[in-house]
């Protein structure tokens, strides 16, 4: 393999210009196996909204005003760093346990019904939402540039408790209120919220319609979201075959379900090695929502999920590998034509409690006090946490881009972009994903998840725009990082050949 001295120094300095790259060697001693890139003949594929990017956090987070405010510079500046244009959605399991405070002496309402047993908090775990938290998230809104998908209670919620909580949200929240979610994972409610025997996709729309029409009635111009389920995407099949003979349809907007690669924590199958693998899951879920949208006039978008349940798994979802994966599964929930993605994350706290008091994947852990993020798949985590205190410590000011949310990052280069077809034929588990710009230029990400194998890859005259590196698969670290600048100055010849390295993942824009 040859390489003029001009195009090596050229890659080197922008196609991967870090410190793991360089150690890692551009070049190999031996020759690695090829392949070339190139765009394929076809249709453009989906739009790629420009706020396809999101997050999700339990409603918990309400209970502390000061967590979603414009006070919290740190949690602000990472919200804006991950996307201008982001999208917050507020649910989890915490949402069925919250309860609206429209005063300072109002008083928690009583509940009735069975003990869980499924992992997930008891109705005796009951907090408050106030209307000083929903000022604070509309400041924190306006300050990160952001929206926000807002969370009712289905499991414990009525009519009267939901509309008084909506209309605050609603008249308050105002334009950075995208849409409103009533109930969470609702095919699971037979377990633990509703009687198993009579608990089905029909018995779920009439229990939905009888708040959403009330809401609808008191916010006209509300948008809705739904059924929001965990993983049986039947559901979106069985509701939108009965929408069409449904009068005074509140206004949806979006059918959405929840995505984990795996869990829990202590199985073994929760792996790098399986993480990293293609998943036909996805493919599956996204048929069956695009058919269900179609039917409906609505979009889908996956609005909780990330690598493994219930807290995340250490050394799988708080490692590079994650990082490749959350870029990854962005790339193919665009292709798949998704409106948007929502990683789950927030305060250890918050997802402890939503999962039954704890974070399994600590009791994996020789040391839980030891420093790691809480929970271990959070995209942006605390310092404080990965400082060593509790799940219920304390959080600091300072807050960290873990490498999911690098990844989530990386992705983000995509949004308003159209996506298009592109050819990367190889053996190696390598992957390419491309979009043309409103601008006319064509954006290649190639994904090098192989944790020690390269690939010599022939490609298209290109820039380098943006690196997504760290040192291993099972390293605690995760960079994104900007190249160059787009100069007509800085070009390869047509058809040059380079090598990617392992565990390694460009942005490029083709000349």
């Amino acid at each position: 393999m040859k390489f003029s001295k001009g195009s090596r120094r050229e890659f080197l300095k922008y196609a991967a210009a870090t410190a793991v790259a360089s150690k890692a060697g551009i070049l190999c001693a031996s020759d690695p196996p090829t392949a070339t890139l190139k765009l394929a003949a076809g249709a453009p594929g989906p739009a790629v909204p420009q706020d396809f990017i999101g997050l999700s956090y339990e409603v918990m987070q309400l209970e502390d005003p000061a967590f979603l405010s414009p006070k919290n510079a740190g949690l602000v500046q990472q919200f804006r760093n991950l996307s201008p244009h982001g999208v917050l959605r507020l649910g989890g399991n915490t949402s069925e346990f919250s309860w609206w405070k429209a005063t300072p002496d109002a008083q928690p309402p009583q509940r009735t019904g069975n003990v869980n047993d499924a992992g997930e908090p008891p109705p005796t775990t009951m907090y408050a939402v106030t209307p000083e938290a929903i000022r604070e998230l509309k400041g924190f809104l306006d300050s990160t540039g952001w929206t926000c998908i807002y969370g009712l209670n289905l499991g414990y919620g009525t009519v009267d408790t939901d509309v008084a909580e909506a209309e605050f949200v609603y008249g308050t929240l105002g334009s950075r209120l995208q849409y409103f979610q009533i109930g969470n994972e609702v095919d699971m409610f037979g377990r633990h919220l509703r009687n198993k025997a009579a608990w089905n996709a029909g018995s779920y729309l009439q229990n939905w319609l009888e708040i959403a029409r009330a809401v609808q009635k008191a916010c006209p111009a509300a948008s809705f979201g739904m059924p929001d389920v965990a993983s049986d995407t039947t559901w979106l099949t069985q509701i939108s075959e009965k929408w069409e003979a449904v009068s005074d349809k509140p206004r949806v907007t979006t059918l959405s379900h929840h995505y984990y690669f795996g869990g829990p924590p202590a199985n073994p199958q929760v792996s790098i090695e399986n993480l990293l693998k293609p998943s036909a899951k996805v493919n599956q879920q996204a048929e069956i929502a695009r058919a269900a949208s179609a039917r409906t006039h609505t979009h889908y978008r996956m609005t909780e999920g990330n690598t493994c349940y219930q807290g995340g798994k250490p050394g799988v979802s708080d490692v590079f590998a994650a990082a490749l994966w959350g870029a990854e599964y962005s790339f193919r929930l665009m292709q798949l034509g998704y409106s948007g993605v929502n990683l789950h994350g927030g305060s250890g706290h918050a997802v402890a409690v939503s999962v039954g008091g704890v974070l399994r994947g600590e009791q994996l852990m020789p040391d839980a006090n030891a420093p790691h993020p809480r929970p271990f798949y959070t995209p942006i985590a605390n310092e404080a946490t990965l400082a060593g205190s509790g799940t219920d410590g304390k959080l600091g000011e300072k807050y960290v881009l873990e490498p999911v949310g690098a990844g989530l990052k990386f992705a983000g280069a995509f949004a308003g972009a159209t996506m298009v077809p592109v050819e990367l034929q190889t053996t190696l588990n390598v992957s390419a994903y491309a979009v043309k710009r409103k601008d006319g230029r064509t954006i290649v990400a190639i994904l090098n998840k192989e944790a020690s194998q390269s690939l010599q890859l022939t490609a298209p005259r290109f820039q380098t725009l943006q690196t997504l590196t760290g040192p291993s698969l099972d390293a605690r670290s995760a960079t994104v990082s900007a190249v160059v600048r787009e100069t007509a100055s800085r070009r390869f010849a047509d058809g040059q050949t380079f090598v990617l390295p392992p565990h390694f993942a460009t942005l490029i824009v083709l000349e």
